[in-house]
């Protein structure tokens, strides 16, 4: 079994800063790449930012100059740090992993259980 446990999510103003973490335990073997994707009601989930196991980053436009994601493949989590928040950040943040477990062959997706983010105007 893998888990991904998030925190950090929470209610905060226009321009203001948060910080998501994703923690990932469990039966892993080794993490590929790690990202956040956001949910927004009515809308698809979208991908926020990604990061492989390299340095290797991508974010979706409207979060360059913004968000910056890292990881700590030590550890097994990776962090969402957000800045300049505007209220159409508002979503639920989830965590994903594409994760090679020791109970299984090849890599599967993972998600977290997901955070709210909240920015008010």
């Amino acid at each position: 079994q893998v888990q991904l446990v998030e925190s950090g999510g929470g209610l905060v103003q226009t321009g203001g800063s948060l910080r998501l973490s994703c923690a990932a335990s469990g039966s892993i073997s080794r993490i590929h790449s790690m990202g956040w994707y956001r949910q927004a009601p009515g809308k698809q989930r979208e991908l926020v930012a990604r990061i492989t196991s390299g340095v290797n980053t991508n974010y979706v436009d409207s979060v360059k100059g913004r968000f910056t994601i890292s990881r700590d493949n030590a550890k097994n989590t990776v962090d969402l740090q957000m800045n300049s928040l505007k209220p159409e950040d508002t979503s639920v943040y989830y965590c994903n992993a594409l994760i090679t477990s020791t109970l299984a062959m090849g890599a599967t997706q993972h998600w977290g259980q997901g955070t709210q983010v909240t920015v008010s105007s």
